[in-house]
């Protein structure tokens, strides 16, 4: 990363560091998926009324606390107080827990793309069992060979996946460049046309996302795709005159990213026609990237007046070098995240609420906790998968699931943040917002975004008779919730 000859970040480094944290490319064929050309205005309200305020609030909670070793506790329990902050850094610890199991199952489809170039997981079975239960057993199996490869300080393994890194960010270029040329090829002509501007940009073609409920929950998907800004509370101290650079170098940011989103959700109809690609049973969220560029890899063979086995094998290996660069990135990202949230919950907490053998390090791992998460997972994915569904269902569930637990901490930051502001005793060296009173609304703006749109997403799949996503999505931050209650309630009678 190009830094300033006083070794800070400038402003094209910062944009860059931003872009590369926050912006996500299965967010696209997703956002397309659900609600074709109408996701576009949804990803410019997420970005408007949560990314950009919410980012600045970091900014500030980063700056103001930047010698506290806690992260997140530390800005909540300052500002708030020990139990809400202990709640609030749980939920977060938590959001990675479900994100892990939801990995741990939709793994194989970037493994099945690599091998077969297309995806046959709905097809996977094994001694009579359905294709949701076989990749539940192998999210399990990958869980216990993660575990046992970070246990043995095999961490070297993550400087190889990094390579997966730059090559998902290859895959917006070539979404780009494959898009651009397939429109000049086919003069002009979209495989989703625009018929009535107004009418495509907010009516989906897919017939799940036509009512009010289901249109508004989309909103949590669109809060995901700014997952991530965390990292910007560590930049402050890092940008060279943070004063003027940041808040430009925010907002340049956020603006880059919404453009991101925007042409490539636009790329996508470019080539592909909803009705006659994304309407088949098979296609889910687990998967929708995969088919999305192997119809990319497709449409280039017929355009440039390749035949029709060509297109296909051209579509079948544009499928494959996107199984192998998610597998790979997947795998990084799996192999960090299963232990470092963790790590960062029990040191940055009084270690007084932790049972002794949690807090063990060995190898600079806390090994005995990393077990008992591992089996959390673990009962998680198998009471989920073999719940008996399609795997398209299973997808789905799970996306949900880990969509509303990872946007849930974002309400108690965003809550913890109104505090904050109020309290004149912490010292503020870096103040985005000025004038107090707007800042605390527009905490309260974000913190109603976020609840409202979790709010919706619950909701939505019993208007459809889904009553068992709702009751996932309930299930996981409940449980989770629980057990900090429990904890805390247990460290306050100790420590009295």
């Amino acid at each position: 990363m190009e830094k300033s000859s006083s070794g800070k970040l400038t402003l094209v480094s910062l944009i860059l560091m931003i872009f590369t944290s926050v912006f996500g490319f299965a967010n696209m064929p997703r956002g397309f998926f659900l609600m074709g050309y109408a996701a576009i205005p949804w990803y410019l309200v997420a970005g408007i009324l949560f990314f950009i305020p919410y980012a600045f609030m970091i900014a500030e909670f980063g700056a103001a606390f930047k010698s506290e070793k806690g992260g997140i506790y530390s800005w909540m329990e300052k500002s708030v107080g020990p139990r809400y902050a202990f709640m609030g850094i749980f939920m977060w610890y938590a959001s990675y827990v479900i994100w892990m199991v939801n990995v741990a199952s939709t793994i194989w489809v970037p493994v099945s793309n690599l091998i077969f170039g297309h995806d046959t997981t709905g097809q996977w079975s094994i001694f009579g069992l359905a294709s949701s239960q076989v990749l539940g057993i192998l999210g399990v199996i990958w869980l216990i060979l993660v575990f046992l490869l970070i246990s043995r300080g095999l961490e070297s393994i993550k400087k190889i996946t990094s390579i997966g890194g730059t090559a998902v960010a290859l895959l917006n270029v070539v979404l780009l460049v494959g898009g651009v040329t397939i429109l000049i090829l086919n003069k002009g002509q979209l495989a989703q046309p625009i018929h009535d501007v107004a009418t495509s940009f907010t009516v989906s073609p897919n017939s799940n996302y036509h009512s009010i409920i289901s249109i508004l929950s989309f909103l949590t998907f669109a809060i995901f795709a700014f997952g991530g800004t965390e990292v910007v509370g560590g930049l402050v101290d890092e940008t060279e005159d943070p004063v003027k650079t940041f808040p430009k170098g925010l907002l340049i940011a956020a603006g880059c990213i919404v453009l991101g989103y925007t042409v490539g959700i636009f790329m996508v109809g470019i080539f592909t026609n909803w009705d006659s690609v994304l309407s088949s049973p098979d296609i889910n969220m687990g998967n929708v990237a995969y088919v999305v560029m192997n119809n990319l890899g497709y449409e280039l063979g017929s355009a440039l007046g390749f035949g029709e086995q060509v297109a296909l094998q051209m579509g079948a290996w544009t499928a494959r070098f996107v199984g192998l660069s998610m597998f790979l990135a997947f795998s990084g990202a799996f192999m960090t995240l299963s232990y470092s949230p963790l790590k960062q919950l029990i040191e940055g907490t009084p270690k007084e609420i932790w049972p002794e053998k949690m807090t063990k390090m060995k190898n600079g791992l806390p090994l005995n906790a990393m077990k008992l998460q591992a089996l959390i997972a673990i009962t998680l994915l198998a009471l989920v998968s073999f719940g008996g569904e399609s795997a398209a269902k299973f997808f789905d569930k799970l996306v949900l699931m880990t969509n509303v637990a990872m946007t849930i901490p974002y309400l108690f930051i965003a809550f913890a943040f109104i505090s904050f502001k109020k309290r004149d005793d912490i010292e503020k060296p870096f103040v985005l917002y000025k004038n107090k009173t707007i800042a605390i609304g527009i905490s309260w703006v974000v913190t109603i975004v976020v609840a409202f749109a979790n709010i919706f997403s619950i909701v939505e799949p019993v208007t459809s008779g889904n009553y068992d996503q709702t009751l996932w999505m309930i299930a996981g931050p409940t449980l989770f919730s629980a057990i900090a209650l429990v904890l805390y309630a247990r460290y306050d009678k100790r420590t009295k």
